[in-house]
């Protein structure tokens, strides 16, 4: 795919004039404080027709969000609050991430309690058509509103469900780093035949899993490479694997290794 050039922008939103080919718009939504003293904002991206965003893991193309906060004021512990992803097809490449809008909410924790909290965000994210477009915009959220906004919260209800239990998983070392190979719960595995595997570390790149029915449980396998091209120590618990339906999604935290 032809890529081009990185384009800045300062916006709350960015000005039109100064979009690339495929935004529409971007910004920081102004969100509320939450009882908690939490202040919740959203990145909000709208996309022209037939363009695309994609997840916090795309499978083997794509660039996620990334967020630079070194500006904002009073910001602790930064929660990004993933909706569902679709599945997309494209060029014979799938990927998981968002056609046309992507309402990403974001939880904040304040470091000293009542005090504002002001957003700032330098974030880089990719968008695709038939040309693939990386981008960087710089952000600030306005003051919060009085209320909380229907639009985050929608998007809050469709993250994935977060299950309780885990998948059975074998760990290999492979030339360029580990290969996991995750078979999901009975009970869960019919709820989608779309998997997403990934680590807390996102400078492991993951490929896009293969899968394989087998009776009533779904086996997954993919390679996880870290930048050193050579196998390292992969925590088991670090794993997270989500199962994607076209109406729901489920997520697993961990998994148990299977024993030899």
């Amino acid at each position: 795919m032809k890529t081009l050039a990185l384009l800045f922008l300062t916006a709350a939103p960015a000005l039109a004039q100064d979009l690339p080919p495929g935004l529409v718009s971007a910004e920081l939504l102004p969100g509320w404080t939450t009882a908690r003293g939490h202040r919740m904002t959203a990145l909000h991206l709208r996309l022209e027709p037939g363009w695309k965003t994609y997840w916090r893991s795309p499978g083997d193309a794509g660039v996620p969000p990334r967020f630079d906060w070194g500006a904002s004021r009073n910001l602790g512990e930064v929660r990004l609050l993933w909706p569902r992803p679709e599945v997309i097809e494209s060029g014979g490449e799938r990927t998981l991430g968002y056609h046309e809008e992507l309402v990403l909410p974001i939880e904040i924790a304040p470091v000293s309690p009542g005090a504002p909290v002001e957003p700032r965000a330098v974030v880089d994210f990719g968008i695709c058509q038939d040309i693939c477009v990386p981008v960087q915009v710089t952000l600030q959220a306005g003051p919060p509103g009085p209320m909380p906004d229907p639009l985050i919260e929608a998007a809050i209800a469709r993250q994935p469900e977060t299950s309780d239990r885990q998948p059975e998983c074998r760990i290999a070392r492979i030339e360029d780093g580990m290969q996991v190979t995750a078979t999901l719960p009975a009970a869960d595995s019919a709820r989608g035949d779309e998997v997403a595997m990934e680590l807390a570390d996102d400078e492991i790149w993951v490929s896009a899993p293969e899968t394989q029915a087998s009776g009533d449980r779904l086996t997954a396998q993919a390679d996880f490479v870290a930048a050193s091209g050579k196998p390292f120590p992969l925590d088991p618990q670090a794993l997270r694997v989500t199962l994607i339906g076209p109406d729901d999604a489920v997520e697993f935290r961990g998994c148990r290794v299977a024993a030899d």
